[in-house]
């Protein structure tokens, strides 16, 4: 937003400076974006020519002698073809920025004859497209004096940025209201014209949307004939090409600098032009609008539109059509001051990618209540700048605007904010605002004025009078410092995460975040491709899926990388994962992958021995790192078969707290996994469900249980048992670790050995039993005693045998 300072004080009477003005448009909300004083413009001067001869080698250039005020005249070399002795113009001394142009000037020879600075015309200092010919001044213009003062250039351009929820500020008008409640100035009073008119316009207007809801609350409009469409004045001129609009004519300047001033867009029809009456509907297949900007755009029912007999004219709140647009010609002209709604228009301006200054207010909700009062004000201006006679003003459409009224406790002032606020002071506040404050007492009653829809509430209101008060006059003050240490904050689940992220990356994984949309063939070939997880609107063919595992993701990504030079690496991610479209089915996964040789202990090729390929113990380590990270003793799960048919079959694991519970899976993947999503490599990986880890039970003290050590040696004993292949280890180190688990320290297996000499299917595991005594140091028949327990138990669970 916009706008000069002689324009603010049109409707503010202050005698601020500007620095005061800025600061305390940023201190009530309306941030100032940046303040150009236009200093710029002090360079130039007003000059008078004295002589002007023809250059000896140029038949179009003169040499002008050029009194700038200065002791002595300076020599000037000039194309202008009215360029002339006695012209007053516009001086350009060596060093000056010329905007138009966009270059800085400097002493320079022209066809051999010395140029000391140039005479300016007024597109050359953008203040108009006029090139014809340097600027031409009165005879009063006084030689020497600067030209920004004379012309008024010195007028300092303020640009606030807005957000979205003020549209009563998307004027200057209301921009000078927020100053004046906050005490920086004096708000002049704004009178609607009384314009009674005579007549009925030759154009009538209605709304058709038939069923649908209506796009246009309200249309108000008149006739002016007879008009004389000349040139805006100069000052509007200035003021429109300093907020960067282009001056046109008349009737189009004056629509524009209402709708800056007063934040009211309007329209102006050629009535001439208008076939028939005008008809505001929705649009149709087919229709189509050459644009005021030039462009054509097809409309189609979600746009609104303004049509006549031959097709539309107009977008509702948006732009007009160059069809019905008044030039130098326009003798009759229709003037519309209308409402339309405001989502439609954000979203008509969206999808045909118009954006305009009307949209710009519209879409944030213009004032209901001013607009027949901005059809007044647009009728007075266009009769002061054009003359015609007015017609009666006819409106359809409007209904009567109900204000919202908020019964609003003082107390909330203190109570959200800290403010010691009398309540005098927070009533003149809310009351130079715009709002109707009734009753006494510690509770009032307030109306909301119509311009401000972004109020709602008592805590808007509070805000309202917190902003104007002043932020800077709240004090800071320390939080109170709670008497005893607060209990934990973070929720089970973040504590999980957060351990195991560190804990994966103290494994060397780099973590990655990845999409939760993947493609059909990626989700079919991790288990998921159901109909529920499919994206109503993809942002992409590839992103069609919600993702039932993390692995595709990570694996797509480990590819990538080797694609491009980087084949040995690890990833690993924290995400959610979907198994359906409810909460419950909604995961809470760690998720790695390890690609080439990327192995803990180190990668690649190396002279003393390259690194072997990643395998499925890698996957394993890392997933039961995670469990560890988590609180869980990785030694009480159980790690079995049937691991999902992505992962090899000989090659992965499921890692199981019990029968049921079901924690994670880790493994090499299967060879047609990796040719379905078009990836090589040796690659393993795992996922661990963070949120099936139980909870943990909850303890009488956090205070460490104190080491103890044993006094007595420890004893390790092997034993080598003879079994089917189809036994897990895992099953053995389970049985013997039951045989006495207050003296049975550790259980690892050291070999494992096939051969013909053990028989068909069959396979030997040796074990190494670490024994250690707490009590007393055990006898021969102690120890004798336990490893027998140890035989008979691996015997009952397994079926195996001792190795002889």
């Amino acid at each position: 937003m916009k706008f000069t300072l002689s324009w603010l004080k049109d409707h503010l009477e202050t005698d601020a400076s500007l620095g005061e003005i800025c600061d305390r448009l940023t201190d009530i909300g309306l941030e100032v974006d940046s303040v150009d004083d236009r200093k710029s413009f002090d360079v130039f001067v007003i000059a008078k020519v004295l002589t002007a001869k023809k250059h000896p080698d140029s038949d179009h250039l003169q040499i002008l002698t050029v009194d700038t005020g200065q002791d002595k005249p300076l020599q000037v070399v000039c194309g202008a073809p009215n360029a002339k002795a006695g012209l007053i113009g516009v001086f350009a001394p060596p060093g000056a920025y010329i905007p138009g142009l966009d270059v800085t000037l400097s002493v320079g020879k022209i066809r051999g004859v010395e140029s000391f600075g140039m005479m300016c015309s007024e597109r050359e200092l953008e203040l108009s497209n006029e090139h014809n010919g340097i600027i031409e001044l009165g005879s009063d213009a006084p030689v020497g004096k600067a030209f920004a003062a004379y012309y008024g250039l010195n007028d300092p351009l303020i640009d606030v940025g807005l957000t979205p929820n003020r549209p009563d500020c998307t004027g200057v008008y209301g921009i000078a209201r927020d100053l004046a409640a906050s005490g920086i100035g004096k708000l002049k009073p704004l009178e609607v014209p009384s314009i009674s008119g005579e007549g009925e316009p030759s154009v009538t207007v209605s709304l058709d949307f038939g069923d649908t809801a209506p796009l246009c609350p309200g249309f108000s409009w008149r006739e002016i004939r007879d008009v004389n469409n000349v040139q805006s004045p100069k000052w509007m001129q200035r003021r429109l090409t300093a907020i960067g609009l282009r001056p046109i004519n008349a009737l189009v300047d004056m629509t524009n600098y209402i709708t800056v001033d007063l934040g009211r867009p309007l329209h102006v029809f050629d009535a001439d032009k208008v076939k028939g009456k005008l008809t505001v509907r929705r649009g149709q297949k087919g229709d189509k609008l050459l644009a005021l900007n030039g462009k054509e755009y097809d409309l189609g029912p979600d746009n609104c539109v303004i049509a006549d007999n031959n097709g539309v004219e107009s977008i509702g709140g948006i732009m007009g059509g160059e069809a019905t647009g008044c030039d130098e010609n326009t003798k009759n002209v229709i003037i519309e001051s209308a409402l339309w709604d405001p989502r439609n228009v954000a979203a008509t301006g969206r999808s045909l990618g118009i954006v305009s200054d009307a949209r710009y207010r519209f879409e944030r909700g213009v004032d209901p209540e001013f607009m027949e009062p901005g059809l007044a004000f647009a009728t007075e201006m266009a009769m002061k700048l054009c003359g015609g006679k007015p017609s009666k003003a006819h409106t359809i459409g409007a209904k009567s605007i109900e204000q919202k009224i908020i019964r609003f406790p003082f107390a909330e002032i203190k109570r959200l904010t800290g403010l010691e606020l009398s309540h005098e002071a927070a009533t003149t506040i809310l009351q130079h605002l715009g709002f109707v404050v009734e009753g006494k007492g510690d509770i009032v009653t307030v109306t909301v004025p119509t311009w401000r829809p972004d109020i709602d509430g008592k805590a808007d209101l509070v805000e309202e009078v917190m902003r104007i008060h002043g932020l800077n006059n709240i004090k800071p003050e320390p939080l109170e410092r709670p008497s005893s240490v607060s209990g934990q904050i973070l929720t089970t689940i973040q504590i999980r995460q957060r351990s195991a992220r560190r804990a994966l990356a103290c494994r060397g994984l780099m973590e990655a975040i990845t999409w939760s949309f993947i493609s059909e063939k990626q989700a079919k070939a991790f288990g998921g491709g159901k109909p529920e997880l499919k994206l109503l609107n993809p942002i992409a063919a590839d992103m069609s899926d919600m993702r039932p595992s993390l692995l595709p993701g990570l694996i797509a990504a480990a590819q990538r990388n080797a694609d491009r030079g980087f084949p040995d690496l690890g990833l690993f991610e924290i995400s959610a994962t979907f198994e359906g479209n409810t909460p419950e089915t909604q995961r809470r996964v760690a998720g790695g992958i390890r690609r080439g040789t990327y192995k803990l202990d180190g990668s690649g090729r190396f002279w003393a021995g390259s690194a072997k390929p990643v395998d499925v113990f890698d996957a394993k380590a890392d997933a039961l790192c995670v469990l560890d990270a988590c609180g869980l003793d990785a030694s009480k799960v159980q790690i079995e078969k049937g691991a999902p048919e992505w992962y090899h079959p000989g090659r992965s694991g499921v890692i199981k707290l019990g029968p049921k519970i079901i924690l994670g899976t880790f493994g090499e993947f299967h060879p047609d996994t990796l040719e379905e999503l078009d990836v090589t490599g040796p690659l393993c990986g795992f996922e661990v469900y963070i949120d099936r880890i139980p909870e943990p039970r909850k303890k009488a003290t956090k205070t460490r249980p104190p080491l103890v050590l044993s006094p007595y040696q420890m004893i390790r004993r092997d034993f080598a048992f003879v079994m089917d292949k189809s036994v897990n280890a895992a099953t053995v180190i389970r049985a013997a670790s039951g045989a006495d688990k207050k003296l049975i320290q550790s259980v690892e297996v050291f070999d494992v050995f096939e051969g013909a000499s053990l028989g068909e299917d069959k396979k030997s595991i040796a074990i190494e039993v670490a024994i250690q005594p707490h009590e007393r140091t055990l006898t021969d028949q102690d120890i004798e005693a336990l490893a027998n327990k140890i035989i008979e138990n691996v015997a009952k669970s397994t079926g195996a045998t001792l190795r002889q």
